[in-house]
């Protein structure tokens, strides 16, 4: 044990082997480029990935009504349902035909374990249902499932056929990115291929139509063929498998007559037709108006919106423009000059918005308090600061990377929240060696460092260790807020024990090589400048004079209290734990009576679009009647994805 170092205790002792290592600048520069690396890789998102394991149990009756279904399906679903482990919730719905139960697990609970445990509870709890019911479908709901981009094609020269193939291409593109996960169309006419039989020729052919039914079945083995009986012998075949058009549905050889191939096209006629869909999707705005179509109110573009979930863990900001990059590459071979491509949603650009913002903020309340501290301690003790500080923020964030956080306005808020405790650390340090520089006995630089940090270790020690304490609690909140919340105190926790280590650690080595010690042997110990001084002690020592000016100073003070906390009944101030939400979208949903023609449903939305459309704030506005529009993260649990999806066929 080195006698010297009896007496600093262990912060003086650690501040000892840093004091005159050559590893701290090292590992200075280390954290910092650590903390660089965190910031770059780390996935950047508009809220924390909150765990809530929850899913759809779907399961049919054919022919039964609600009440029966509710009996027979609903009840002994929701029994076994809440015999599973971890179950916090159980909602149902009885329908004509179906029944919908949703189960909830806790928060927090492992998403994988609570999947296979619903999925082998389903496969085992089958003799709980009545002969006749459907074997159950269950699907999962993740977070993840909410598209993060929305692209939506529109046109009012290209009818709604076409856009939905040109859709299908930019999907196409869309999908080979990195990350994209689900991607899914909406609006538009699926293309069909109408086959219109000549009896004459059948005959001739000596072919039957369930001859042509099955061969086109056959032919079509990856896609559902469609048979529509009419007075002319029609068959419908959607085209989404192998047979794409209608030239592949008129190569399709039906029998081999006296060694020749007798195709469908020659007896048939078989054509291309758009499927009539049970919605529309149109847009309006000034985004069009931007393209040089003018839609005044009535008049609008027919649409198709192509929506893209992300996956797992991939960072939405980095797949969102690999998306988009993949999509201006394609853009001319692909789509005409009379289609127009509006981005109607893109959460990776917005999250990226949050997470620069508060780096800003962050970057501020570092200059801020470094100004602050030149004002008492100089140039040269701001300095020591300056550099303290974004160590400690830089191993957070690193730290953040290491236990899987992302970049969103909850993780960086915690750090902006706790910018003015975790500088006091340094504060402390800095200033007690500024001191002893500046005493009247004259001592070596090295020697004052230490007896300085020793002076100050162990108290800062314990308050450091008092913050923590007070703000670590807030991780075990449970609930949905408590995940939500938890990157704050586990945050918060972090640059605080960061904090404590710089302080005996890299402060002083920076303030021995930046600091420069009195040179006037009756140096006064105070650390504060002589005008700062100067001000402070003439207002104080006024009011110390005479005891009664001292009551008023603290009365005028308690009022002034009073009167900033008046603020918050009064509502002149808005208090929020977090900074605004600032969402680019709102969502409108119109609820009709069942049954109302869509006709009569999008007549009204229309007109809804034709008084929100002259808002200046307005860029682009598009309309789903009859159908889900691309869904939110309340639209996921909500289950608006469901709401044209009445029977069990649609949910499947």
């Amino acid at each position: 044990m080195n006698s010297s170092l009896e007496g600093y205790g262990v912060a003086g002792r650690l501040a000892s082997f840093f004091l005159d290592s050559k590893l701290t600048p090292l590992l200075m520069v280390a954290a910092l480029l650590l903390g660089a690396m965190a910031v770059i890789q780390t996935p950047r998102e508009e809220e924390p990935q909150i765990v809530v394991p929850f899913a759809d149990v779907m399961v049919g009756l054919p022919g039964a009504g609600p009440a029966e279904v509710e009996d027979r399906i609903v009840r002994p679903l929701e029994r076994l349902l809440l015999e599973l482990p971890g179950v916090e919730y159980v909602y149902a719905t009885a329908m004509d035909d179906a029944a919908m139960v949703t189960v909830r697990f806790h928060v927090g609970y492992d998403q994988e374990r609570a999947l296979v445990t619903l999925y082998d509870a389903m496969s085992g709890g089958m003799d709980r249902f009545p002969a006749g019911a459907l074997p159950p479908v269950v699907k999962a709901r993740l977070i993840d499932d909410v598209p993060f981009l929305t692209l939506t094609l529109w046109s009012e020269a290209a009818d709604p056929l076409l856009l939905r193939d040109l859709a299908g291409a930019l999907e196409t593109e869309v999908r080979s990115v990195p990350g994209v996960s689900v991607t899914t169309l909406t609006g538009g006419s699926r293309r069909k291929v109408e086959v219109l039989l000549d009896p004459e020729a059948l005959a001739a052919a000596g072919i039957t139509g369930p001859e042509v039914l099955g061969r086109l079945r056959a032919s079509d083995t990856a896609g559902a063929v469609t048979e529509m009986v009419t007075a002319e012998n029609a068959v419908q075949v959607r085209t989404d498998s192998f047979l794409r058009d209608a030239e592949d549905v008129r190569g399709v050889i039906l029998a081999v007559r006296d060694g020749r191939p007798v195709r469908l096209g020659s007896v048939a006629e078989v054509r291309e037709v758009g499927e009539p869909e049970d919605y529309t999707v149109f847009l309006a705005g000034a985004a069009a108006g931007a393209k040089g179509i003018d839609l005044a109110p009535g008049r609008a573009a027919d649409a198709v919106t192509l929506s893209v979930a992300k996956r797992k863990g991939s960072d939405a900001t980095r797949v969102a423009e690999a998306a988009l990059h993949r999509v201006e590459e394609v853009r001319e071979r692909i789509l005409p000059a009379d289609v127009q491509l509006t981005v109607t949603r893109d959460y990776g650009e917005t999250a990226d918005e949050k997470a620069s913002d508060l780096l800003t903020h962050l970057l501020g309340a570092i200059l801020s308090v470094t100004v602050v501290i030149a004002l008492t301690l100089g140039l040269r003790g701001s300095t020591v600061i300056f550099i303290s500080v974004p160590i400690t923020f830089a191993l957070t964030l690193f730290t953040y990377y290491l236990f899987g956080y992302t970049l969103n306005r909850v993780t960086l808020f915690a750090l902006i929240f706790v910018t003015g405790i975790v500088v006091d650390d340094s504060i402390i340090v800095v200033e007690n060696i500024f001191r002893h520089y500046t005493a009247r006995r004259a001592r070596h630089p090295r020697a004052a460092i230490l007896a300085s940090v020793a002076e100050v270790g162990n108290p800062t020690v314990l308050a450091t260790l008092t913050v923590i304490v007070s703000v670590f609690p807030m991780a075990y909140v449970g609930g949905l807020m408590g995940p939500y919340m938890r990157p704050m105190p586990m945050g918060a926790s972090m640059a605080m024990t960061f904090s404590l280590l710089v302080a005996l650690t890299v402060s002083p080595w920076l303030s021995k090589r930046l600091l420069k010690p009195s040179q006037h042997e009756g140096a006064d110990e105070e650390t504060a400048p002589p005008r700062i001084k100067k001000f402070y002690y003439g207002i104080m020592e006024p009011i110390l004079a005479r005891p009664r000016r001292g009551v008023i100073a603290l009365l005028v003070t308690a009022g002034l209290l009073g009167a900033s906390i008046l603020l918050l009944p009064l509502k002149l101030v808005t208090v929020k734990m977090l900074p605004f939400d600032n969402k680019s979208e709102v969502q409108l949903l119109l609820d009709f009576p069942e049954g109302t023609p869509l006709e009569r449903t999008a007549a009204a939305a229309r007109d809804v679009a034709d008084a929100l459309v002259d808002i200046p704030e307005v860029t682009d506005l598009q309309v789903y009647a009859g159908a889900a529009a691309p869904h939110t993260f309340n639209g996921l649990v909500r289950h608006y994805d469901l709401r044209r999806s009445p029977h069990l066929a649609d949910l499947q």
